[in-house]
């Protein structure tokens, strides 16, 4: 799954280590953040001052953050993605005429990428952000992804990313995960019961492209006591085929 470089530059690696470091502490003080990456203060100060040299980097009074330069980056690259331009506007109607919250996803590296959120007037929040990277088995987003993959990639995906247990309901078998996936894959859509996050039931369906791959999915996420029959279920059902379906189309056709 993932590439090991033949010969690493080390200079490199720290530079990556220090992003990485500041991105999940949101700002830190130099000795903070030396202490987080296990790197001598000097280190860190010579990459830190090639980074604000770059403007990849602001420092505020002591402290040191990611600037604002690598939303640019990230929306080049959303803005680049056809996926995103054809399923945004279905997307925010999703969300619209459900109440609820519309997620669209891509894959990359056995991973979902969020490109787009949409909240209904009643939808929950969550902590995913366009740009999230989030593990394929545990939710219905991802299963749906998940499913319409080749085997062999699916097993490479497990392999490398495993199974962890998120919640108590997350299935972490991989049998039961694969009978999962061929219904999944049979019926045309993705279900979750509080797997990913406690108190939320997702439906999700794939977006395939007009050769067959999986290009992404959409989801909805839905507090469970709001999805707690069969009729409640399949409305949702029928609601986010119809939108992966028209996202489909407008893949193909635009």
């Amino acid at each position: 799954m993932t590439e090991k470089a033949n010969h690493p530059i080390k200079s490199l690696e720290k530079t990556v280590a220090i992003v990485e470091s500041l991105k999940r502490l949101r700002s830190a003080t130099l000795q903070t953040l030396a202490a987080d990456v296990e790197l001598h203060n000097s280190t860190v100060h010579n990459h830190l001052s090639t980074l604000r040299e770059h403007e990849y980097v602001v420092k505020e009074g002591d402290t040191y953050r990611l600037s604002l330069k690598f939303l640019n980056v990230g929306g080049v690259l959303r803005n680049d993605e056809p996926l995103y331009e054809a399923a945004k506007p279905n997307v925010d109607q999703l969300a619209a005429d459900t109440g609820e919250l519309a997620t669209l996803a891509t894959h990359e590296r056995g991973l979902a990428v969020v490109l787009h959120r949409a909240k209904g007037e009643s939808a929950v929040d969550i902590d995913t952000h366009v740009g999230s990277q989030v593990t394929l088995h545990n939710s219905a987003l991802g299963k749906a992804i998940l499913a319409h993959l080749p085997d062999e990639r699916i097993e490479a995906i497990i392999d490398h990313r495993g199974l962890p247990a998120i919640t108590e309901n997350t299935i972490t078998d991989r049998a039961e995960l694969s009978a999962e996936l061929d219904q999944i894959e049979e019926r045309g859509h993705a279900f979750d019961d509080e797997e990913n996050w406690r108190g939320l039931r997702c439906i999700g369906a794939p977006i395939l492209t007009e050769a067959g791959a999986v290009a992404g999915a959409i989801s909805l996420s839905v507090p469970k006591n709001r999805i707690d029959s069969d009729e409640d279920r399949e409305e949702y059902v029928s609601q986010i085929k119809n939108v992966a379906n028209l996202i489909e189309l407008r893949l193909t056709y635009s």
